[in-house]
């Protein structure tokens, strides 16, 4: 099995190096990584070329982002990674191993959010046990799907929000999610930044508003 990564970026040349570092290691081991610039307007781009990675420049959108790595990407397994998302240690072989027998054809890790509010542990909790319950992912749980059953549902949704939880929802119909205990850690900065509570609340407004059948578009507006 080949896994390929792919990360979606916009303007996070600041923390660019530590995720090269990361990332390294799985590159030296046979995976391949793919960065898909939406349009930075800072050196994000040029930074991941420099380090050797490379790099696809696209429009912005992360649905539509993730699909331009995917249509470049060799791998039997793809990996969605957000920017700010680090992987836990042996991820390459969890993966593999639950994805070792026919079902599942996908899956998720579980979620841990850093920062300073002692809330985002307790958010961390409550999404994996949401997403356990349901069998749906998010993006910041770092998704991997078989190729070919990503390419048979032509990828992500092209719609600028709930991309991640409306292809959860299609990849239900061929399996439920392997939820691998192992976190990803993921950086607590939108939390933090719009305000714990106020972005705990606001999610689940999108969440049920989504869940009712409202736009997407919609959502996006909402959520900006």
């Amino acid at each position: 099995m080949r896994l390929s990564i792919i990360v979606p970026m916009l303007n996070e040349a600041e923390q660019l190096p530590e995720l090269f570092a990361h990332l390294l290691p799985y590159q030296r081991a046979g995976c391949e990584i793919i960065f898909v610039d939406g349009g930075s307007a800072d050196a994000s781009a040029m930074l991941c070329e420099v380090a050797g990675f490379t790099v696809l420049r696209t429009a912005r959108g992360r649905a539509y982002q993730m699909n331009a790595g995917a249509s470049q990407a060799s791998g039997d397994v793809l990996l969605f990674l957000h920017a700010d998302t680090r992987l836990p240690q042996g991820a390459a072989r969890h993966i593999e191993q639950a994805l070792a027998h026919k079902e599942p054809c996908w899956g998720r890790f579980d979620v841990c959010i850093t920062g300073r509010h002692f809330i985002l542990g307790m958010v961390s909790r409550l999404m994996n046990w949401r997403s356990r319950l349901s069998g749906i992912a998010t993006g910041d749980q770092a998704i991997f799907v078989r190729r070919a059953i990503f390419e048979s549902l032509r990828g992500f949704p092209d719609q600028p929000l709930m991309e991640d939880v409306e292809l959860s929802k299609r990849l239900l119909a061929f399996s439920r999610p392997a939820c691998i205990a192992h976190c990803v850690t993921t950086s607590g900065r939108r939390w933090e930044t719009r305000g714990v509570w106020r972005t705990i609340l606001l999610m689940w407004r999108l969440r049920w508003a989504y869940w009712r059948g409202t736009d997407a578009v919609e959502l996006a507006r909402l959520y900006r």
